[in-house]
């Protein structure tokens, strides 16, 4: 959509606009615009003051009595109290610190009131009450429509309250001009839109129900167009770039690889490396997508297709989302080349915790080209990093980058690299193909022989009896010569959740309370790693054992040695964060135990309890949550427990997760570049204006004849260079 960019400072006050872009990140009139209502609510029925019921939403006419200021007490402040009657009976409006009120809140004005009716002894009262007061006498139709209008309730902070956002949305609609519309017309009337500035305002500014769902309907299909658009227009800039053609050669690397290897291959790894390799030899760059379950064998497909680039003396980097995965995929590809292969392809290490001497050796070796395979995490991104001759990238966990960053990366090869993305959360393959359309998907469904099942299960708080056995059940595993991780949501009582991806968990229903103003109920300290190590220590139940602790904060080398002493035996149970979320490979670990399993999403709890069953042993899984009987948090907990199908979870991930931002730097869900569009339930919309977009390039290459789609894609483009730029 083509919304103005104009900073908010120039149309609201500069306090408030200060406000919206540190507490909400919103900067100008388009992030305002797009700041789109959560839900609608409404004043209540119109109802005589004798009639109230204590408890409900309602609607009075009502002119004002009395007014007076009295004390709160004790503490500080006043309340001012202003008595109403229609003439029937009272009730008082009370407001807590808003003295100026009485300016205008005068004996004898007449006005309308809505508000939650409650009693004060023994009295009707309306708290904070929302008025608009009237100067003649209210016509009865006048007072109906006021009470039924929708009122738009937004995602809001404590700080920025959706009145704030309600004030500042009234005024950039009367100064904006006219939005222009960049669906062509007969689309507008094949799904019967909305003209695009009049929805923006319907959505924002509803007079009936039909107005928000009209605007909402036409905003979906604007967004499922737009992003349809984007990916259809990189998929055909991507088919007409050139790339260099790598191809394995006889008695290669990739050749010398597959005779070594002690096993066979799935079915899988050989069909879908065959897709690659016929990619790879292709003149434009591959651009594919390789999804599978966790322990499928997604790795080792990667490698053969970095031993093929190899082959034709490129390089290939892989770039993982945390320096524990990288560390962990560096030693596991060395494990699986072989010392003398690894030593031939230079195989290299570099990330952020590098020390200066090893990293500044890591960054000769891929300009020289002598690293054949570099292992990285964000530190491929850095500016001084070059490559001799960039072939491949393989991006590990995709949904941890952004469009954006893996752009970054591919910047450095002299011709467009070959791209392949990794998940080990599975998206259905026509979701895949809606929310990823500018790649190919390929997907592993077999497992390795010898993986066994993993039975989970949940545990609330108010099961004191099972939270005691989940420690024993720790000590046996330990006793029969296994190993155990315990993962926090939290480093120490300092931390706020900074490794914590809450991603449509119980954080996201903590902002229905936040949007109106509301305080969620107190919650007890979510667990922290350092603190829980040491009750863990001193546990009867698990006395004696090996106890370390494994966090985000530490350095390089610390998680390095922590991780080594773990995988050696030399520690039975590991208390971490979410480092260990992705990529970690203990076969000796059978148990998993998941505090405050509520504040992780679907795709978390399924990634981290994939950490353990993985050597041949039954895995073990408990999640242990606070969350309250019949709330959304513990569904989704007793969601992940139910299945170990990740694409059944997958569908509940989206629901719940949503999409992240598929055209942008934002990959945790957070802010989507999606507002209203959800992929699972709009998958047919979505796929209907793919083949839309489709036919529109197919009869417009170069969008001529649609001058303001061209002009949207551009201001994209513009604020994805932005963005490299920045980085």
């Amino acid at each position: 959509m083509l919304l103005p960019l104009t900073p908010l400072d120039r149309l609201i006050g500069d306090k408030t606009a200060k406000a919206l872009a540190k507490n909400l990140g919103i900067k100008t009139a388009a992030d305002l615009l797009q700041h789109y209502p959560r839900r609608y609510s409404s004043r209540g029925e119109l109802t005589p003051i004798s009639e109230i019921p204590v408890g409900e939403t309602v609607t009075l006419v009502a002119d004002v009595v009395e007014v007076y200021e009295r004390r709160m007490k004790g503490k500080s402040g006043v309340i001012l109290e202003v008595k109403l009657t229609d003439g029937h009976g009272f009730v008082t409006a009370t407001f807590f610190n808003q003295a100026w009120r009485a300016q205008k809140l005068r004996p004898g004005v007449r006005g309308l009131w809505a508000g939650k009716i409650g009693s004060y002894q023994n009295k009707l009262q309306l708290a904070h009450p929302d008025y608009e007061l009237f100067g003649d006498e209210i016509e009865d139709e006048v007072a109906k429509a006021w009470a039924e209008l929708p009122i738009p309730i937004y995602p809001a902070s404590s700080t920025c309250s959706t009145w704030m956002i309600q004030r500042a949305m009234r005024v950039v609609l009367d100064v904006i001009p006219t939005i222009e519309d960049e669906v062509p017309e007969e689309l507008r009337k094949k799904h019967d839109l909305l003209e695009l500035h009049d929805a923006i305002v319907k959505i924002h500014q509803p007079t009936n129900m039909g107005d928000w769902m009209a605007a909402r309907d036409t905003l979906r299909y604007h967004e499922a167009f737009i992003l349809q658009s984007t990916l259809v227009k990189r998929r055909l800039e991507n088919k007409h770039q050139k790339s260099t053609s790598r191809l394995s050669v006889e008695k290669g690397y990739l050749s010398q690889f597959d005779e070594a290897l002690p096993f066979t291959l799935t079915n899988g790894q050989v069909a879908i490396g065959q897709d690659i390799a016929e990619d790879l030899s292709q003149s434009h760059p591959m651009n594919r997508l390789l999804q599978g379950e966790v322990g499928s064998g997604k790795t080792l497909v990667a490698v053969r297709a970095m031993l093929t680039v190899a082959d034709s003396q490129g390089q290939s980097a892989l770039l993982a989302p945390t320096e524990v995965l990288a560390a962990q995929h560096f030693k596991s590809i060395e494990r699986t080349l072989g010392p003398k292969l690894a030593k031939e392809l230079g195989l290299t290490l570099l990330t952020g915790q590098l020390n200066a001497a090893d990293k500044k050796t890591a960054i000769l070796n891929l300009v020289s080209g002598k690293a054949k395979i570099v292992v990285g995490t964000h530190a491929l991104f850095a500016s001084k990093v070059e490559f001799f001759d960039l072939g491949l990238i393989v991006i590990d966990e995709q949904h941890r980058f952004g469009v954006d960053q893996r752009e970054a990366l591919r910047l450095k090869g002299k011709l467009p690299p070959h791209v392949l993305t990794m998940t080990a959360t599975p998206i259905p393959r026509t979701l895949a193909v809606t929310v990823f359309g500018d790649l190919d998907v390929s997907i592993l469904t077999e497992l390795p022989a010898g993986r066994q099942a993993i039975t989970s299960h949940v545990i609330t708080d108010d099961q004191p009896a099972l939270v005691a056995r989940v420690w024993q059940r720790v000590a046996e595993e330990v006793s029969n010569g296994r190993q155990a991780f315990v993962v926090c949501p939290r480093i120490d009582e300092s931390d706020e959740g900074e490794e914590l991806i809450a991603s449509g968990g119980a954080a996201q229903e903590d902002e229905e309370f936040l949007e109106e103003g509301k305080t969620p109920k107190p919650k007890r300290p979510l667990a922290a790693a350092i603190s829980v190590a040491e009750a863990l220590k001193k546990n009867p139940a698990l006395q004696g054992l090996k106890i370390s602790v494994l966090h985000g904060r530490q350095s390089s080398e610390e998680k390095n040695e922590i991780m080594t002493a773990f995988s050696n035996k030399e520690i039975d149970v590991l208390v971490s964060t979410t480092v260990i979320e992705v990529g970690v490979d203990v076969p000796n670990a059978t148990t998993m135990v998941i505090l405050d399993a509520d504040r992780f999403g679907v795709s978390q709890l399924h990634q981290l309890r994939g950490r353990v069953g993985r050597g041949g042993l039954p895995g073990l899984c408990l999640m242990l949550t606070s969350a309250e009987q019949d709330s959304l948090a513990l569904e989704r907990v007793q969601a992940v427990a139910a299945t170990i199908d990740g694409f059944k979870l997958s569908e509940i991930d989206l629901e719940l997760r949503r999409e992240g931002d598929v055209l942008g730097a934002n990959q945790s869900g957070g802010r989507s570049s999606l507002k209203l569009l959800r992929v699972l339930a709009d998958s047919k919309m979505i796929q209907e204006a793919r083949e839309e977009v489709i036919q529109l390039f197919e009869a417009d290459p170069t969008l001529e004849k649609h001058s303001l789609l061209a002009q949207c894609l551009e201001q994209l483009d513009k604020q994805r260079q932005d963005f490299l730029t920045k980085s």
